[in-house]
């Protein structure tokens, strides 16, 4: 079973390209084997930043032996008389069979001539040999460059290049038009530690003989290694490190034989507030910052970097990383006392001479858009003097640190910074706290604002981005989302549920809408029914995958092409999520099933009568004199009893009460389908029939308060 070995040698790789490639190589190598037939006992893929390798273990030598059926003209066009035309000659001769093996059956569209062919596997290294170049010029990345005097696209120039099936060179180049890379067993160790070339005997030696020349191919080793040696260094300063994932794996794709390294600067820096310290240290210089305990957000003036250096010469290594860091907190140091020489108001200004959009003004002008929306949401929400006070104050200064010496030198600080200028100026807690929250979430994983200030003013912010973008049209579309939209809109409704918020979007996207199209010159009435149209998509997909709602159940609170349904998930976040919520809890303990094959009977053949959907009352519906048997006026009486219920499970959102009164019902409305004094609903006389389907459209009415049952599947 043959082993085979591929390493791309090339210049300095980002590290997020080499994630990348890495992950997509992973994922493709064996479909792509899998597409040729052929099996694998293993695919491992490795990476550094000289280098992008894949070792396949337990190759077959050659593809199995295969038949293959294949279809050649119409029977009538191939045969005319019994003799072969010109049609079935060429076919046979294409095929390589002589006529006799052509075989004639029939198929849906008439007698097609066939004929079954044995084809032989072709030798694997032949296969990979073809295989390879796709898999190297396929990657895809940001940024990919050409270099040399070729059209060859890679994240970096390509040096050299091992391909060996075992133990032999596996010949193959890649071509850039005067630059040849051809196929070769020779790779090479650590540029310092090891800058002689490497020969690789065998396909499988190649871990350890890499390692042997101070290169850890494996990310996953090197990313262990460099925790431990983060951890161990951490000890020797009696303090705390705390492991950022997305600073271990850049740092990890960033070296090759990993060795920590200890450095310092002064303690006036401690000075600082911490965020400013730590984004220096994380953001820009990929160092790991040593706190004083777990619990506390207090540094130590040192840090722990990791060199792709020679480790003996950590010290002069050290002196270097410090130099650098000192310069960079040092600007901090000015930026942070200049912007703090002035209020954080006193920056408004400046924002008039910043764009947000080129359609939509200046970042003051988004401000002031911000300030009215935030404002409209605290008169829906009934909010007290003091509360609408802090939430126009924190709209006003929201994004005024955006034009702060800091923030313009650290983008990442946007908000904190904020928070810390308005605090600085006199600002309430409330007003700085939200100057931070409004930005977030900031991703899938980030936290929600905690503080009703900044969720005022975050959805504030969100609703303007949504409503100004999609306004001038510029709509998401497939994955293609450049100003994160769908992240805004999931921000809102996740928001809105996380606070347990009264917010009625639809009547917000009416209100903001409105006013957009009057400053903008642009139609409402598209606008808002767009917006509409992608909130429920965005409620759909967050009731599915983070809430874990079953498809069919969020079908049955949003209602498929159902204007109430819609309607009412717009104006009312919290019901549509508590219904989902509760339907998925009363699904899983079976209470779902005691009640939906009635109710779902009864929705269905309620559909043919003429009462609407939103009628629960009997009163003036159903005739009692129109009763034939006693079990339609037990059903009556059970619809008269189910009023209260429904109106306080309406009132309360507590559906618990209704599905109990459901439940309470059911073996009356059986008795109605299927006991000893049922009836038959569809009766000959149409004032007996319309009496009877009122009754079920009742049921079916009451039903809906929780969901559409016919949307609901029985068994999923």
């Amino acid at each position: 079973m043959p082993d085979f070995l591929l390493e791309v040698g090339t210049e300095e790789l980002p590290a997020s390209f080499l994630r990348e490639a890495i992950a997509q190589w992973l994922e493709r190598i064996p479909q792509s084997l899998f597409t040729n037939n052929l099996t694998s006992d293993a695919v491992e893929v490795y990476g550094t930043p000289r280098r992008l390798a894949v070792l396949i273990t337990g190759l077959p030598s050659q593809q199995p032996d295969r038949e293959e059926e294949i279809k050649g003209p119409p029977a009538q066009a191939a045969f005319k008389d019994g003799k072969p035309t010109p049609a079935a000659i060429g076919f046979a001769k294409k095929q390589g069979v002589e006529i006799d093996a052509l075989q004639i059956r029939p198929t849906d569209k008439g007698e097609f001539v066939f004929v079954n062919k044995s084809i032989p596997g072709r030798p694997v290294a032949e296969i990979l040999t073809e295989l390879v170049p796709h898999w190297i010029l396929g990657l895809e990345g940001k940024r990919l460059m050409r270099w040399g005097d070729g059209d060859v696209r890679f994240s970096r120039p390509i040096r050299w290049l091992v391909a060996l099936l075992d133990a032999v060179v596996l010949p193959m180049e890649l071509v850039n038009a005067s630059k040849i890379v051809k196929s070769d067993r020779l790779s090479r160790g650590h540029r310092v530690l090891h800058p002689e070339v490497v020969t690789i005997p065998h396909a499988t030696d190649y871990v350890t003989t890499l390692r042997s020349a101070y290169v850890v191919v494996n990310a996953e080793e090197r990313a262990k290694t460099i925790t431990e040696q983060v951890h161990s260094s951490v000890q020797k300063l009696n303090g705390y490190v705390e492991i950022y994932p997305d600073l271990l794996a850049e740092v990890t794709n960033l070296v090759e034989w990993p060795s920590p390294v200890i450095g310092k600067f002064e303690a006036e820096f401690l000075n600082l507030p911490t965020e400013v310290t730590t984004t220096v240290m994380v953001s820009h210089q990929r160092y790991f910052p040593v706190f004083k305990a777990a619990d506390s957000k207090e540094l130590l003036p040192n840090f722990i970097t990791i060199s792709n250096g020679d480790p003996r010469k950590a010290d002069i290594i050290a002196v270097g990383n410090e130099r650098v860091i000192r310069a960079r907190l040092a600007d901090g140091q000015f930026f942070y006392k200049t912007d703090l020489a002035k209020p954080l108001e006193s920056f408004l200004p400046q924002l008039e001479k910043v764009t947000f959009q080129e359609d939509l003004g200046s970042l003051r002008a988004k401000v002031d858009r911000i300030v009215k929306i935030a404002a409209q949401i605290a008169v829906q929400l009934q909010l007290g003097e003091n509360e609408r006070q802090n939430i126009q104050r924190a709209a006003l200064l929201c994004k005024a640190d955006l034009v702060t010496q800091m923030v313009y030198e650290f983008p990442e600080l946007q908000g904190v910074m904020g928070e810390k200028y308005a605090l600085a100026s006199g600002e309430p807690a409330e007003v700085g706290r939200a100057i931070f929250e409004h930005y977030l979430p900031r991703g899938a994983d980030d936290i929600l604002p905690q503080t009703l200030t900044g969720q005022i003013v975050a959805l504030a912010d969100k609703l303007d981005t949504l409503i100004s973008i999609f306004g001038l049209g510029l709509i998401p579309s497939g994955s293609s989302d450049p100003f994160a939209l769908r992240r805004a809109a999931n921000a809102v409704i996740n928001i809105t549920w996380f606070a347990n918020l009264p917010v009625n979007l639809a009547q917000l996207l009416e209100q903001i809408t409105t006013d957009f199209a009057g400053a903008y010159n642009k139609e409402q009435t598209p606008l808002v029914t767009t917006l509409r149209d992608f909130f429920l998509q965005r409620i759909r997909t967050l009731l599915q995958e983070e809430k874990q709602i079953d498809y069919d159940l969020v079908n049955a609170v949003l209602g498929e092409n159902d204007p109430e349904y819609t309607e009412r998930a717009l104006k009312d976040l919290l019901d549509v999520r508590d219904r989902a919520l509760y339907l998925q809890e009363i699904r899983n303990n079976g209470i779902l099933e005691n009640i939906y094959e009635t109710v779902n009977r009864s929705t269905r053949l309620a559909a043919q009568g003429d009462l609407d959907t939103q009628q629960l009352d009997p009163t003036n519906l159903v005739h009692k004199e129109l009763f034939q048997k006693s079990s339609e006026a037990a059903f009556y009486d059970a619809i008269v009893d189910l009023m209260p219920q429904t109106q306080a499970a309406q009132q309360s959102r507590n559906y618990q009460l209704l599905v109990a009164a459901l439940g309470k019902i059911t073996p009356t409305v059986s008795s109605f389908f299927d006991g000893a004094d049922s009836v038959l609903v569809m009766d000959s006389d149409p004032q007996i029939k319309r009496n009877r389907l009122h009754l079920l459209g009742l049921l079916r009415n009451h039903a809906r308060v929780l969901a559409d049952f016919g949307a609901i599947v029985k068994n999923l």
